[in-house]
């Protein structure tokens, strides 16, 4: 199909998905009006702008009656922290800025976002369990998820050895610099994945829209459910153990 004809009937395409341009400007519209909310006009992680978000789209599909939720609202019903890399670069990050120049709405702390993810994973370490990634393609996310380690021990100078575990679906080709930092011996060099578990990472080169679903419906055919551990609510108490430690070790000044 033709893009320009696509544009000038107002008809936008993201792949092989058509949708009219009123769709977008009536979801800019709605979360505008959602972010001018009170609870929203603060310093925030971008954790705690997609909870808040999960919040009014729980509750707007409760009251639709909607069976499909997504991810937004189904993750604030479970407890758990939705990051985001680069929160300037989206159609929501615009809606921010729109009203950041009427000194309106959430003002994303980038710095709240690096320091709470690294607290979950010296969490898991601390409190005698293991961490691991899984990352599905590409972009800035699977150097913000890996950066976790490096941020403990390069930065905050706590002890720590890397993730446990390092699982990865990607079309990207090392030689291109696409995986640059996230194929596992590199991650090793960084700090990022344990040298002792570098045998078990694993990299699988291929779709993930293919991929990501087999490996769903292992896991929900191969173990039972598990309790919810609502890292969202526990967010607070595990950032207050990793600035502790911080502080503890001198921190470096």
């Amino acid at each position: 199909m033709d893009d320009r004809v696509l544009r000038a009937e107002g008809v936008v395409r993201i792949y092989d998905i058509l949708f009219d341009y009123s769709v977008l400007l009536e979801t800019d519209a709605y979360l505008r009006k959602v972010m001018q909310a009170p609870e929203f006009q603060r310093d925030m992680s971008s954790a705690e702008l997609h909870f808040l978000l999960g919040k009014y789209l729980a509750a707007r599909e409760d009251e639709l009656k909607v069976v499909d939720t997504c991810v937004l609202s189904t993750a604030y019903r479970c407890g758990m922290p939705c990051y985001t890399s680069s929160p300037g670069d989206s159609s929501i990050g615009m809606n921010i800025a729109e009203l950041w120049l009427k000194s309106r709405g959430p003002r994303i702390d980038v710095s709240r976002d690096v320091n709470e993810t690294a607290a979950i994973v010296y969490e898991a370490k601390r409190s005698g369990g293991t961490s691991g990634v899984l990352i599905l393609g590409g972009g800035s996310p699977k150097n913000f998820i890996l950066q976790t380690e490096p941020q403990i021990q390069e930065v905050l100078g706590l002890d720590e050895a890397g993730q446990d575990y390092f699982v990865q679906v990607t079309d990207a080709r090392p030689d291109t610099g696409g995986l640059s930092g996230a194929t596992p011996g590199e991650a090793v060099s960084w700090g990022k994945v344990d040298p002792e578990k570098l045998p078990g990472t694993v990299v699988v080169y291929g779709d993930t829209t293919i991929v990501a679903p087999l490996l769903a419906a292992y896991a929900l055919t191969r173990h039972a459910p598990r309790p919810l551990r609502r890292l969202y609510d526990r967010r607070e108490a595990m950032l207050d153990r990793l600035r502790s430690d911080f502080v503890a070790k001198g921190g470096r000044g």
